[in-house]
């Protein structure tokens, strides 16, 4: 059994320490909704009242943001991570920030004594709570094989990527694929019901030809039937596409497609979908067509 000090206890979070104490760790949580403690405690874990609390004594600490702020506030800062816990300790990053976030963090962490990974996940909220996420880890080998019992509890794939930030740089690529999918599958759609076919018919034969994807196999009726309750926030895969912007910046390459599926994001937030999941990149192409609500 590993005790985990688990930081941030949100969509994604909430369930995955849940899959940790299922699987025999002693897992301490801290997060700012404090409804969040009500699922920790029936699932068996404990809640804590600051970082310290969560922190101290814990062999792995791990974190599950929205951001690089609240990352590096919450582990650098006077009150934290770094401050609190033990030398030598392990710090996961579940988070999704930028690759050089990610690498100043590990580099502040093995100044101060400690051992520092970088995982960013996909699959949404289903794949947290199934167990079954995409992990993309950065940092070094030694520390990814000491992880493996984490990565096993919260997920189905964990592939040890590079050195640190190389876990965030996958991840950039992942969300530029993911939203270029929900782009063209929004662009199906309209197609086919704006010719009299039936899209969710339309749509299962394309799941399952080489068009198939995850996305098809998780989404498709959900979108046919406009129910974008949020697994992953419009307003999150915007911030995402920012971090790919800043990557191909910095890498001195050219991504145009990832340009056109960052501004449909955008284009979503300023429509008013942040708070709505990703695939209603439906809504932005049906009000382009101006076929949306009236």
């Amino acid at each position: 059994m590993t005790r985990i000090g688990f930081i941030g206890l949100g969509i994604m979070g909430s369930p995955m320490a849940g899959h940790l104490v299922q699987a025999g760790h002693e897992v301490v949580g801290h997060t700012l909704n404090t409804e969040a403690y009500q699922r920790l405690e029936a699932d068996g874990g404990r809640a804590a009242g600051s970082i310290a609390e969560a922190v101290t004594d814990a062999e792995i600490v791990i974190t599950m943001l929205p951001n690089h702020p609240q990352v590096e506030e919450v582990v650098l800062g006077a009150d934290g991570v770094f401050a609190h816990a033990s030398r030598g300790a392990l710090l996961i990053d579940f988070s999704t920030i930028r690759p050089e976030s990610s690498v100043a963090i590990a580099d502040a962490g093995g100044t101060a004594g400690f051992r520092v990974l970088d995982a960013p996940v996909s699959g949404g909220q289903a794949g947290a709570e199934q167990g079954v996420l995409s992990i993309m880890v950065g940092g070094t080998a030694f520390d990814f094989a000491s992880a493996t019992p984490i990565f096993e509890a919260v997920g189905k794939t964990y592939i040890h990527v590079g050195p640190h930030g190389a876990g965030q740089v996958v991840k950039a690529a992942n969300q530029l694929v993911v939203g270029g999918t929900y782009a063209l599958v929004a662009e199906a759609i309209v197609l086919m019901e704006a010719l009299g076919v039936d899209a969710a018919k339309g749509l299962d034969v394309l799941a399952g030809g080489l068009a198939g994807s995850r996305i098809l196999e998780l989404k498709r009726s959900s979108m046919v039937a406009r129910e974008f309750a949020p697994g992953f926030r419009i307003d999150l895969h915007h911030k995402d596409m920012g971090i790919v912007a800043d990557a191909a910046r910095q890498a001195d390459v050219a991504l145009p497609t990832s340009a056109l599926v960052a501004s449909l994001i955008a284009a979503a937030r300023a429509q008013g979908y942040g708070s709505l999941d990703h695939s209603a990149l439906l809504k932005v192409i049906e009000n382009l067509n101006g076929r949306g609500e009236k």
